[in-house]
């Protein structure tokens, strides 16, 4: 329907499977409690397929789990959708305090534990280039780093190490809430901080940028020609 209405948009369709289990995690999970990862990749794998049939342009796979890139990419090449269909990995999804208003407002918290199990700690720079080389290696099309500010070194590294590959940076619901609540304060003009945050990032290797500030982002925009 999104592409018959609007045939020039690019469609990415974010794949996890937290918003359909009753625990809120990322995973499938044994009776024991750990993470049933076979079962795990088939319906991350399953559900990547559903939506390339849908008509997704990208399909991007945001669970972190290990090897999800290679079960999704098989399934594409096996149905013969990897040709038309991108791949689009949350490379380095970082266990972050930065998702709090995000998930207070959509009530996507897991109902026990958190997820620092499969997201990557905040300081594992080692971590997220291997992750980011694993799933180059795997087939994935783009990479990501999550969140965005916090990792700008993360965001250097990956970009000059797989420089053929479009890096996707995500600003997350709490750098959002930082520039708002400051500008709503009277700290910081909101349009100046928000485009010299942007700027930076596109500096530090950034070639696309998902913001919730998108909009107001092209309005000013649009305003400046």
């Amino acid at each position: 329907m999104i592409r018959k209405q609007f045939p020039s948009l690019t469609i990415a369709c974010d794949v996890c499977l937290c918003g359909y289990t009753s625990h809120g995690h990322c995973a499938i999970f044994n009776e024991d409690g750990s993470i049933h990862y076979e079962k795990t990749l088939k319906r991350l794998a399953d559900i990547s397929k559903a939506f390339s049939d849908a008509g997704a342009h990208i399909v991007a796979p945001s669970d972190m789990m290990d090897n999800r890139i290679h079960a999704i990419k098989q399934s594409l090449f096996t149905s013969r959708q990897s040709s038309t269909t991108g791949l689009l990995s949350y490379s380095a999804k970082f266990c972050s305090a930065f998702y709090g208003p995000f998930r207070e407002a959509a009530g996507s918290a897991p109902t026990f534990g958190d997820r620092s199990c499969y997201q990557l700690p905040c300081g594992s720079k080692g971590l997220a280039i291997r992750a980011a080389a694993r799933d180059v290696s795997q087939g994935a099309d783009f990479l990501m780093v999550k969140p965005a500010l916090p990792y700008l070194d993360i965001i250097s590294e990956v970009k000059s190490r797989h420089p053929a590959y479009p890096l996707f940076v995500y600003q997350v619901s709490g750098e959002y809430a930082m520039l708002a609540f400051a500008a709503q304060a009277g700290a910081l003009d909101l349009k100046r901080a928000l485009m010299e945050t942007l700027t930076c990032l596109r500096r530090g290797g950034a070639d696309v940028i998902i913001s919730y500030y998108t909009p107001r982002v092209l309005e000013w925009l649009r305003e400046d020609k």
